[in-house]
């Protein structure tokens, strides 16, 4: 939550920072803020870790988290879209503020995490990652279909409070089956999926922005909801209760 309260609020101070001095204003906050931030951590103390039992080999916890994995890729795609593309669309079709699907976006995850974060302990992740790449899917949709500023912002709000449980969701399932001691490296790797979404697929949504515009990429990434949908109910059934 900490991450997507920086979106949202940076969003609408870096667009302050260049109305005032431009570019030179945002390169020095991004050189300053993470510089604060190492003044800050410097005095805190690391933390001295009993030794545990050995954990479990890399490819036994890669083969228990690549299912949720893929899923939480497909549907980390809207979040790229949102990032790569939402003040793009806003520019060009003249909507004003262009940081407002930023803002909408992270803002409305974290009142979703804040109120809603405790159901995948309670209900299961993937039972909880199902009704939420629905949701999130009817908000890229909403994004597409927008005639105006206000339906997209909606929108973008729609995908993230969608994203909110969805990320948690599937990384409850790629946990679950694991001891503790590997629950770390089981992370790390589930991680790794998100960066892989976003760093190959928002390139690709690109492409998808070239030659079909810019609308065009907010029905792709719904579309491409799907697989996780399927995902979610797959895992779904293997944890019912025989």
């Amino acid at each position: 939550m900490a991450m997507f309260a920086a979106l949202a609020l940076g969003a609408p101070i870096g667009s302050a920072l260049y109305a005032a001095s431009g570019f030179a204003a945002i390169a020095l906050a991004t050189v300053g803020l993470p510089l604060a931030t190492l003044l800050a951590i410097l005095p805190m103390r690391g933390t001295s870790l009993a030794a545990s039992a050995a954990q479990q080999s890399w490819a036994s916890v890669a083969q228990a988290v690549w299912l949720p994995g893929v899923g939480a890729a497909f549907s980390s795609l809207g979040y790229g879209a949102i990032l790569s593309f939402g003040a793009l669309l806003f520019a060009e079709r003249g909507w004003q503020p262009v940081w407002l699907p930023f803002t909408a976006y992270a803002a409305s995850l974290i009142a979703a995490r804040l109120c809603f974060g405790h159901l995948p302990d309670r209900l299961g992740g993937a039972r909880v990652a199902v009704i939420f790449v629905a949701v999130e899917a009817a908000g890229l949709m909403l994004i597409w279909l927008a005639p105006g500023p206000f339906l997209a912002a909606i929108g973008a709000g729609l995908t993230g409070l969608g994203y909110s449980l969805v990320y948690p969701g599937f990384g409850g399932e790629a946990v679950s089956r694991l001891p503790q001691r590997s629950r770390g490296l089981a992370m790390g790797l589930y991680t790794v999926f998100l960066d892989v979404a976003l760093g190959f697929g928002s390139p690709a949504l690109g492409l998808v922005a070239a030659s079909a515009g810019l609308q065009f990429v907010f029905f792709a990434v719904a579309a491409a909801t799907l697989p996780a949908l399927g995902i979610a109910l797959l895992l779904g059934r293997r944890s019912a209760p025989l």
